[in-house]
């Protein structure tokens, strides 16, 4: 039933690696292989690993262990195959001990040629060949304790479910522990069997589990023959979810090839006849292409780049043209000037043919965004924080088109008064990120006073003369160019400058209103799709959860 249902268990979403929980699952309740009467059971096998223990401590090289409680009927999570044995962890091993870490203080202890490991070294259930620090012998007798090769290393503290076997000679910290197999138990068994607990730790610091709870944890047996087969069967089962992930990641970037170069013919259109020439054919395909959210995410990149390139709407000859909207909007902004209302711009450089990167569509104007838009910023400095005052929006309150007031600073009036004089934010003004996450522009719907700090501002000479939401399409078609284009190592920027005089495509003012329209709509039917698509990944998932539990 596993093998006849993969496909759907390994193409319901995180599929694979719920896949992979499953066969683990079903090893170590006796499902996966059959067993076989002429085994020796388990109970002599724990019999065995006792007599040997017991030997090695009358020989005085290890310490007598504490017994371990029985084990309830309460404590057995399903019924045991036949030749099987509940036991503790602690039965199974014949040594466990901790490791330490000696003081970084003294150098004499470090960058020896001792592996010293500690929880970044150790995977889940990968075998360890190399550690990341070395400890010298004087390290290793102050302050560690070695682990012979073979040792089955466990997490116990600071990255609990991380288990591994140690391959070489390796000293190891405090949090793990170094446990050593009685005869008869197949470590990648046991590594297996560890993989399928959840391990809840406790602390007020650091989460971790204590060593005699580690001992406890109860153990389905099976016979080291079994041992041996379901150790072979998971291997082979595990190797073809390996190809399965492969084959998913090789889907996944040919699907993403193939929506990149069909969207490209969409952007690569010069008229609005030849674009929809071109929708017609790529449309055929939809079904194929919009079967993940990434791909509906691609197309809603192509409609935003169709649309500030006026391909979206056709163009209606008898619009005001953007030349004399821009002529308006130049005389506002000297009445503004003469005013004493705002300062006079510094001249920007002209437009050169290099930075037109397509045909415009009759109407329509190259403009600098300055020259349309009163483009400013916010503070660079960080005032004084205070329990009461006016909030300060930074990048990391827009995201996702919404401007977050739930995490922000606040700062007082007059600092608030300080920043508004240079940068007052008033509705329907336009914020956009100039430090780390760049972008993400977000209209203004609200009305509650606050400041803003390496913060773009984009405010308007004149509310007639101007349309918010088509200036928040073109800055959202023009933010990843400008992440491209952004300065800076570890945190990227973009100076007002940059955005000021960044070049841009203008409408005429009612075809910016109709683009509005047009692109709202169209991103209308992509929100429908994907909330189709999450439905039906939501019933893949239920399908896969109930074979899941059929099979558990």
């Amino acid at each position: 039933m596993l093998l006849s249902n993969l496909d759907l268990l390994a193409t319901a979403p995180g599929g694979v690696a719920r896949l992979r929980e499953l066969i683990l699952t079903l090893a170590v309740q006796g499902k996966l292989v059959p067993q076989d009467p002429a085994d020796e059971p388990a109970s002599v096998l724990l019999q065995k690993i006792r007599a040997e223990k017991d030997r090695l401590i009358a020989e005085g090289k290890i310490k007598r262990d504490k017994p371990l409680a029985e084990i309830g009927e309460e404590e057995k999570p399903f019924e045991l195959p036949v030749g099987w044995s509940f036991c503790r962890l602690g039965d199974l091993l014949l040594s466990i001990r901790s490791g330490g870490t000696p003081s970084k203080q003294n150098p004499a202890y470090w960058d020896g040629d001792i592996p010293w490991a500690s929880v970044k070294d150790l995977g889940f259930g990968e075998t360890l060949t190399d550690t990341q620090d070395r400890i010298t012998g004087e390290g290793l007798q102050a302050g560690s304790q070695l682990a012979t090769a073979g040792s089955i290393l466990i997490c116990t503290r600071m990255g609990l479910g991380k288990i591994g076997e140690a391959l070489i000679d390796v000293a190891i910290n405090q949090d793990l522990k170094a446990v050593q197999l009685g005869a008869g138990v197949h470590k990648q068994y046991f590594i297996n069997y560890f993989k399928t607990l959840s391990v809840v730790g406790s602390g007020m610091t650091v989460a971790g589990i204590k060593q005699d709870e580690l001992l406890g944890f109860v153990v389905p047996l099976p016979s080291e023959a079994e041992q041996s087969r379901i150790v072979a069967r998971v291997e082979e089962l595990m190797r073809l979810c390996d190809a399965l992930q492969a084959k998913a990641q090789l889907e996944a970037t040919q699907h993403a090839q193939l929506v990149s170069t069909l969207l490209g013919t969409l952007t690569a259109s010069t008229t609005p006849e030849e674009l929809a020439a071109n929708w017609q054919r790529v449309a055929q395909h939809f079904d194929l292409l919009l079967d993940r959210p990434e791909a509906i995410d691609a197309l809603d990149q192509t409609l935003l780049q169709l649309a500030v390139r006026g391909l979206l709407v056709p163009q209606d000859p008898t619009d005001e043209p953007a030349s004399v909207l821009l002529q308006k909007i130049r005389a506002e902004k000297d009445r503004l000037i003469a005013a004493g209302q705002i300062k006079r711009d510094k001249p920007l450089p002209p437009i050169t043919d290099e930075e037109k990167p397509f045909e415009l569509p009759v109407g329509w104007e190259w403009v600098r965004l300055q020259q349309a838009y009163d483009v400013r910023d916010g503070t660079h400095d960080t005032p004084k924080y205070q329990s009461t005052g006016f909030p300060l929006v930074t990048s990391k309150n827009l995201y996702g088109g919404v401007l977050d007031l739930s995490d922000v600073k606040l700062i007082s009036p007059a600092d608030h008064e300080q920043i508004s004089a240079r940068s007052r934010v008033d509705r329907d003004d336009i914020l956009f990120a100039m430090i780390g996450s760049i972008g993400n522009p977000v209209i203004v719907d609200i009305d509650t006073e606050f400041s803003v700090k390496n913060v773009a501002l984009f405010k308007y000479y004149a509310a007639a003369l101007s349309c918010p939401k088509y200036l928040l399409l073109v800055l959202q078609a023009e933010a990843a160019g400008m992440k491209e284009r952004a300065a800076g190592g570890v945190q990227s920027f973009i100076s007002l400058g940059q955005l000021r005089s960044s070049v841009v495509a203008l409408p005429p003012l009612s075809e910016q209103s109709r683009i509005v329209n047009r692109v709202t709509a169209l991103r209308r039917l992509c929100s429908d799709l994907r909330q189709r698509l999450a439905e039906r990944q939501s019933v893949q998932a239920r399908l896969a959860e109930a074979l899941v539990a059929s099979v558990a």
